[in-house]
C-alpha cells in the first residue's frame, strides 16, 4: 500500500521548500515596493538609501540551482530555554540566508545564526540537545533525498553521511562554490572565531582553507555587520584568475559588499612595467628595506639655522633658533608620520608666537594662531626644515643614486646587496621608470611613512606563503586597527622569498599574537593522488603533517609515458572529457603554446584560467605558474620534470610541482615523455 502524500517525509520537506521560496519571494517584493520619496532629508541620503535597498534586493535573490536550505535540526528543548523535563522542543531549517513568513516566523534560519551551530558541531558524544539532524540531497534545485541522524539514540551507530560525501565529491564546472552544507567541526571553529583576534590557517591541498576564510568573512559580516559596514572588509588573493574563481562564493551567501584585490592592486601607486631578477626581488622584499626607507625619508629633515620673525601689524615676533630646534626634535621624538609632523610644525611655531603675545598682554585666539601658521616666513621655514617628499620620487632616488642608497643602507645592506637593487640605467622621472612589482611595494611603504594607510575592519589574506616580508607589511597596514585571517600552506610556497615559518610572517604582518590553526583532513584531493604528491613533502617542507584524505572514493589516478608527446596528452584530455565535470590540463609555462596548438588541431575547445567554463567547453589549459588555488574534477599534468625545471631553483620547482599535482578533485593523469623527478620515484 502506498504512503499518503501528507505522511511522506520527502513530500513534506518539498512542501516546506516551496513555501520557503514563496516567502523569500514575498520578502523581496516587499523591499521592491518600498517608497522612499518622502523619507529622506536630502538627495545624498536618498542616494545612500536607494543603494542599500538595491543591495538588499540582490541579497534576497532566489538562485534556482542553489538549495534554499540544506539541513534541519530538531531540538529536544527550545534553544536558550532551561532544559527541564517536559520542555517543548523546536525545529529549524538551516540554509544560506534567513527567510520568514508573513507573520515574521522563521521558515529558514541563516547558517551563521547561533541556533544553527549544532548542525556543524553536534555529535553522538556531544549532541548539544539536538535529537535529530537531517541532511538534504538536491539535484539542481530540486529536493530529492534526505538522511537522518538521531544523536540521542544509543542504538544508532555513528556513520559517515552519504549525502555529505556526495556533496563533497559532486563534479564542478565553473567558479568555486560555497561549502555551507559540508563545513566540518574543526572548520566551523575557525569560521566562528571572534572578530577581535587574528587567525592563521595552515592547510594542505584540499583541506578547505580558502573556503573557510571566505565563510569566516560571511560569518563576521553577520555577527558584526554594523561595525564592518563602517570599517570595511577585504579579501586578498594571489592573482586575478584566483579572484575570478572565488568571486561567486560570498554573493551566493548574500554578501555583496566585500572588496577583492591582489597585493599588486593594493600598492598600485605607479604603473608596473618592469621585472626584477629573483635575487634582486628578494632583497627589495626584505624587511630591512623598511628601515632604509625610513632613514632616507627623515634625512630630508634639517635643523634650522636661524630663527624666524613674524610681523603682525606694527609688532615683530621672533622665535629663536634654539626654540625651533626643540620643536623639531620634539616632533621627531613623537614617532608620528612624516606628513603629520610636517603639518604640526607651523602650528607649533605659531603657538610659540602666541605665548610671546600673551606675555606682552595680548589675548590672541585660534584664528590668530592659524594666521601665524600661514605666515610667509613660517611657511618658508617649514619648507626648508621639513620639506614635502613624494614617495615615488624617494624610491626613485634610492634605486638610481648609489651614494644616497649607501648613506641610508649602511649597516643594513651589504655592498653586493646595494649593487643588486640599484638600477643599471637610472630612470630620469617617476613616469619614465620601469617599476617592478617589488618597487611598487617599496613606494607603498614610503607612502605609509608619510601618511597613515587607511585600516579596514577585517582582511582575509589567501595563499599567504608566497608573500615577501615587505608585502606582508603592505597587507598589515590595511588592518592595523582590525583583524586578519591568514590562509596558506608552507609546502606550496613557490616564490624565491616564500616564507619559511608562520611566526615570521605574522610578525611582519603586525599580527604576532594570531592563533595558528592547522587543517590536516583532506576533503578535496583523492587518497591516491594526495599520497603520491606527499612524496615531495620531505624535500619541500619536512616539518609539515601530510594531508590525510577522508574521501571514501579513492579517485582515479594514472601515470603514463607519452612517447608521442603532445598527441598522448591530447588523448588523455579527450578521455577525461568523456567523464562528468571540469578538466584542467596543467603544464610548465613554456609548454603551453605547443599544447594549445595541439588541442586546436584536435578540435578540442579550451579556455584559460579565470575564464568561465561551460558544459560545452569544460577544458582549461593552465600554466603551472597560475595553478595555485584552482581546482578541477580531473587533471592531466604534463611533464612534471618540465614544471620543476621552469623555476629558478629545484626546491621552488618541487613546490610548484606539489601544487600542480594537487589540483584534482576526482582524478589525475600524469603524462611524461622524459623521466619523472627522482623525488617522486
Amino acid at each position: 500500500m502506498s504512503t499518503p502524500v501528507h505522511d511522506d517525509p520527502l513530500s513534506k520537506e518539498r512542501s516546506h521548500l516551496a513555501a520557503s521560496r514563496s516567502a523569500l519571494r514575498a520578502m523581496r517584493e516587499d523591499v521592491e515596493s518600498l517608497d522612499i520619496t518622502d523619507v529622506t532629508a536630502n538627495w545624498v541620503n536618498a542616494a545612500v538609501l536607494e543603494s542599500q535597498i538595491e543591495q538588499r534586493i540582490k541579497a534576497l535573490a532566489d538562485l534556482s540551482e542553489t538549495p534554499l536550505f540544506f539541513g534541519r535540526l530538531d531540538y529536544l528543548h527550545a534553544p536558550g530555554a532551561e532544559q527541564a523535563e517536559g520542555g517543548e522542543g523546536e525545529r529549524f531549517y538551516v540554509g544560506r540566508r534567513h527567510v520568514h513568513d508573513a507573520d515574521g516566523d522563521p521558515m529558514v534560519i541563516d547558517w551563521r545564526a547561533p541556533v544553527s551551530q549544532p548542525f556543524y558541531r553536534a555529535s553522538k558524544k556531544d549532541p548539544q540537545d539536538v535529537s535529530l539532524r537531517r541532511r538534504f540531497g538536491y539535484t539542481g534545485g530540486d529536493l530529492t533525498a534526505y538522511e537522518d541522524e538521531h544523536l540521542l539514540d544509543p542504538a544508532e551507530a555513528a556513520t559517515t553521511s552519504r549525502l555529505l560525501q556526495q556533496e563533497i565529491e559532486r563534479p564542478r564546472v565553473g567558479p568555486m562554490r560555497d561549502i555551507v552544507a559540508t563545513i566540518q567541526p574543526e572548520q566551523d571553529e575557525i569560521v566562528r572565531a571572534g572578530l577581535a583576534g587574528s587567525v592563521c590557517v595552515q592547510g594542505g591541498p584540499g583541506t578547505g582553507k580558502t573556503a573557510v576564510g571566505l565563510h569566516r568573512v560571511a560569518y563576521l559580516l553577520y555577527a558584526h555587520r554594523e561595525r564592518l559596514a563602517r570599517t570595511g572588509t577585504l579579501v586578498i588573493g594571489p592573482n586575478r584568475s584566483f579572484l575570478h574563481y572565488i568571486e561567486q562564493v560570498l554573493p551566493a551567501l548574500g554578501e555583496l559588499t566585500v572588496r577583492q584585490a591582489t597585493v599588486d592592486d593594493l600598492v598600485a601607486h605607479v604603473e608596473v612595467r618592469g621585472t626584477d631578477e629573483a635575487a634582486t626581488a628578494v632583497i627589495k622584499g626584505d624587511a630591512r628595506m623598511a628601515e632604509v626607507l625610513r632613514r632616507a625619508l627623515y634625512s630630508h629633515v634639517t635643523p634650522p639655522t636661524e630663527g624666524v620673525v613674524v610681523v603682525r601689524g606694527s609688532r615683530r615676533w621672533r622665535v629663536p633658533v634654539y626654540e625651533l630646534e626643540e620643536i623639531v626634535q620634539e616632533l621627531l621624538a613623537r614617532d608620528i608620520r612624516y606628513g603629520a609632523a610636517r603639518e604640526a610644525l607651523p602650528q607649533r611655531i605659531a603657538h610659540a608666537v602666541l605665548v610671546q603675545m600673551e606675555r606682552a598682554g595680548e589675548a590672541p585666539d585660534d584664528r590668530v594662531q592659524n594666521a601665524v601658521a600661514r605666515d610667509a616666513a613660517v611657511k618658508a621655514l617649514v619648507k626648508s626644515v621639513w620639506p614635502q617628499v613624494d614617495p615615488a620620487k624617494l624610491v626613485l632616488r634610492l634605486l638610481a643614486d648609489g651614494d644616497f642608497l649607501a648613506a641610508h643602507a649602511e649597516g643594513l645592506l651589504t655592498e653586493d646587496e646595494q649593487k643588486a637593487v640599484l638600477w643599471v640605467k637610472p630612470a630620469r622621472s617617476v613616469k619614465s621608470a620601469r617599476w617592478s612589482p617589488a618597487d611598487a611595494v617599496l613606494i607603498d611603504e614610503a607612502a605609509d611613512l608619510i601618511e597613515r594607510t587607511h585600516s579596514l575592519g577585517h582582511v582575509v589574506l589567501d595563499e599567504a606563503q608566497d608573500l615577501s616580508p615587505m608585502q606582508y607589511r603592505a597587507v598589515g597596514r590595511r588592518c592595523t586597527t582590525g583583524s586578519a585571517t591568514v590562509l596558506g600552506d608552507l609546502a606550496q610556497g613557490t616564490t624565491p622569498w616564500a616564507t619559511r615559518s608562520w611566526a615570521q610572517a605574522l610578525g611582519h604582518l603586525g599580527k604576532g599574537d594570531a592563533v595558528v590553526e592547522e587543517l590536516t583532513a583532506g576533503f578535496r584531493v583523492p587518497t591516491d593522488v594526495i599520497a603520491y604528491a606527499s612524496r615531495l613533502l620531505p624535500h619541500i617542507a619536512p616539518g609539515l603533517t601530510p594531508v590525510a584524505s577522508i574521501r571514501e572514493n579513492p579517485g582515479f589516478f594514472d601515470i603514463r609515458t607519452a612517447p608521442d608527446g603532445s598527441a598522448d596528452v591530447v588523448a588523455a584530455c579527450r578521455e577525461l572529457l568523456e567523464r562528468e565535470g571540469s578538466v584542467g590540463l596543467i603544464a610548465a609555462d613554456a609548454r603551453v603554446p605547443e599544447l594549445a596548438a595541439a588541442l586546436a588541431a584536435a578540435g578540442i575547445g579550451h579556455v584559460g584560467p579565470g575564464e568561465e567554463t561551460t558544459h560545452a567547453t569544460r577544458l582549461t589549459l593552465v600554466p603551472a605558474s597560475l595553478a595555485k588555488g584552482l581546482e578541477y574534477d580531473y587533471v592531466v599534468l604534463d611533464e612534471p620534470q618540465a614544471v620543476v625545471d621552469g623555476e629558478p631553483d629545484e626546491r621552488t620547482g618541487l613546490r610548484r610541482l606539489y601544487v600542480c599535482l594537487t589540483r584534482a578533485v576526482s582524478g589525475l593523469i600524469v603524462t611524461h615523455a622524459t623521466g619523472l623527478p627522482p623525488q617522486l620515484t
